[in-house]
């Protein structure tokens, strides 16, 4: 194991290896339309898709810009986006992503921040390889909402170590990265919606080098 790194439980591991030829008939279509108003695309943009697995919402978001990295750290998912046409794969921790800083202009994390490692890095780290003036997108399930409770609840019963985070702590932290950020929801999903200004300056620390504080976990 490389020091300073979170890794995921053995179990969530498993669980999206097991099923990864199934996930995209499981899960089913992404509101691409949805996101792709709030990512504000335009054919000349790179896109990161953290925790994008099989390129399930990469796929349909692959017409509207240039280029599309999907990032996961499962290898059968990641072997999923691979078989989509124009997709970038790639296994890396997200709290220690390989690309330099401003790499993209766009970021989006769909259904996959309550199941990474450190919550706080991860957003550190995002922001990081965001560009000036570059827009990043997490899609989350609203965790205020009795439904994804139980959701929460079921997977932590199955060890998949997910922690849900509030809307409105999601956005705190980006805020504390020197984003601007606003909170969008329908039914039991929530999109925050975090833009970076062109002339921020990274913070000494910004990058995701040392363990923010403790996360602030919504029950």
């Amino acid at each position: 194991m490389l020091p300073g790194l979170c890794y995921a439980p053995a179990a969530m591991n498993r669980h999206f290896d097991l099923i990864a030829r199934f996930y995209d008939r499981v899960i089913g279509v992404p509101d691409s339309d949805r996101l792709a108003g709030y990512l504000a695309l335009e054919p000349d943009l790179t896109l990161l898709d953290a925790g994008g697995g099989t390129g399930r919402v990469a796929e349909y978001l692959r017409p509207l810009c240039r280029r599309v990295v999907v990032s996961d750290l499962s290898l059968p998912m990641l072997e999923q986006a691979r078989q989509k046409n124009g997709l970038l794969p790639l296994a890396a921790h997200v709290e220690r992503l390989p690309f330099a800083d401003g790499t993209f202009e766009r970021i989006v994390v769909v259904d996959a921040l309550h199941h990474f490692c450190n919550r706080e890095e991860a957003l550190a780290d995002l922001t990081r390889v965001l560009a000036p003036g570059g827009i990043m997108v997490i899609e989350e399930p609203d965790i205020t909402r009795i439904a994804v409770k139980l959701l929460a609840l079921a997977e932590n019963l199955a060890l998949m170590g997910s922690r849900f985070l509030r809307g409105e702590k999601i956005a705190a932290i980006l805020e504390k990265r020197g984003l601007t950020a606003r909170i969008e929801r329908n039914g039991h999903v929530m999109w925050i919606i975090g833009r970076k200004e062109n002339s921020m300056r990274e913070e000494d620390g910004a990058e995701g080098t040392g363990r923010p504080g403790s996360e602030e976990e919504a029950e």
